[in-house]
């Protein structure tokens, strides 16, 4: 892995940047848990650095230190020389997969999954049909009980809802109501878990843009976006999602996704393509509220009376950039009383599918989020990322607080 005669790799070029400054160190939530050098940003680049420069005999054994990382971007935040930590994580992983992939069940299962299964949303949906036949006889509680289905998989995963609040959105073009002053048209991604898990949140999306003014088109040739597909080390499957999904939106001006992990890939798509096409995509991606706090909102949302704990998402704060818009939106609720709890930045421990791989470091980010939402007494949490919302409710009902976790979205529906 040492610099080619072509010239060093780009990734090992940004391993330059770091000066080692430490300042990231309080950020990353993995040094936060285990005090370890080589859990940190900066020992995680140390580490990269040896290795694309050839003073790493065996590259398998940094392979833990760079498994264990959240990839949540909090230390690019922090970080004052604007290392693109994210990038050189990733290129690494790719490296290292392409070198020597993975072996034992967990892996093979990891990447069956992700690329024949996630990728491939009728198989998606497919899978959550025989979940939710699973759960309605019970055979989720006998698994568990008897030791078939990990404890942490059942307590993270969120009931499968029933088939209607699991159906996809229509697809082409969706208009507002009769009356209703059109303002623009936009394409809206629909993302893979948020269809068959999160179908309220969609359908809340859709409807939210249709009252506020916009033409909404639901692009039936989308796929997903390939994020955790590159945080596994697999970009070049995670390239032909999103050559599929540039061809798809080529006619839309304005792309806008709710999700936050989605979110900051389709942001990466220049960096991940590699082509000016890709980049002309990225620059039209917005995520809802970033959207809607620019344009604003001329349907008032329907009151919410109590206290709502706003919860930044790692790929929108850090990795996008994102931070007043959603609280901007959510002080317009009448009613609201809109607090943050300390650390609201750090990450919750989902990182995509990282709590189902790394359960006890997951868990333990995971308390200490709960624990500071706990502070705030909060009659409800909002949050903007699948794996987010459901990380932050498992860890509230296993400390017995049962407060409802929504996507911003919900609460900026105007009464029916």
């Amino acid at each position: 892995m040492a610099p080619s005669s072509d010239g060093p790799p780009a990734s090992y070029l940004r391993t330059l940047d770091c000066v080692h400054c430490g300042l990231c160190l309080p950020h990353c939530p993995t040094h936060q848990v285990l005090r370890i050098e080589a859990d940190s940003p900066r020992g995680r680049i140390y580490l990269m650095r040896a290795l694309a420069e050839g003073r790493v005999d065996d590259a398998e054994a940094i392979r833990p230190f760079l498994d264990r990382c959240l990839d949540c971007r909090a230390c690019e935040t922090a970080c004052p020389s604007g290392v693109r930590y994210g990038e050189i994580l990733e290129d690494t992983r790719a490296t290292l997969e392409r070198a020597r992939p993975k072996r034992g069940v967990a892996a093979w299962l990891t990447r069956t999954l992700l690329w024949h299964v996630v990728a491939r949303q009728r198989r998606l949906r497919f899978l959550f049909w025989w979940l939710r036949v699973f759960e309605v006889l019970g055979l989720q509680r006998l698994a568990t009980a008897l030791r078939l289905l990990p404890a942490h998989v059942a307590t993270l995963a969120p009931p499968v809802p029933p088939a209607r609040e699991r159906r996809p959105l229509r697809t082409g073009l969706h208009r507002p109501a009769e009356g209703t002053e059109v303002r623009g048209r936009v394409a809206l991604f629909t993302g893979c878990v948020m269809e068959p898990l999160f179908g309220r949140v969609n359908r809340a999306t859709l409807d939210l843009l249709l009252a506020n003014g916009f033409e909404v088109d639901v692009v039936a040739a989308q796929r997903c976006c390939g994020a955790l597909l590159v945080h596994a080390g697999q970009p070049d499957r995670a390239r032909q999602l999103a050559a599929a999904n540039v061809r798809a939106f080529r006619d839309a001006d304005v792309v806008i996704n709710n999700a936050a992990g989605c979110g900051c890939a389709l942001k990466e798509y220049g960096h991940l393509l590699g082509t000016d096409e890709g980049r002309r995509f990225a620059a039209k991606c917005r995520d809802i509220c970033e959207f809607l706090a620019h344009e604003g909102l001329t349907a008032t949302p329907r009151p919410f009376h109590g206290r709502l704990v706003y919860d930044d998402p790692c790929h929108l704060c850090h990795g996008q950039g994102v931070r007043s818009a959603p609280r901007e939106l959510l002080r317009q609720v009448p009613g609201v009383e809109l607090v943050e709890a300390e650390h609201s930045a750090d990450c919750c421990g989902s990182a995509g599918i990282y709590n189902l791989l790394q359960p006890e470091l997951a868990a333990a980010i995971g308390e200490r989020k709960a624990a500071e939402i706990r502070a705030c007494a909060p009659a409800a949490i909002a949050t903007g990322n699948p794996g987010c919302m459901m990380q932050i409710d498992s860890h509230m009902h296993r400390s017995g607080h049962s407060v409802p976790v929504r996507h911003p979205v919900e609460f900026l529906l105007p009464p029916p």
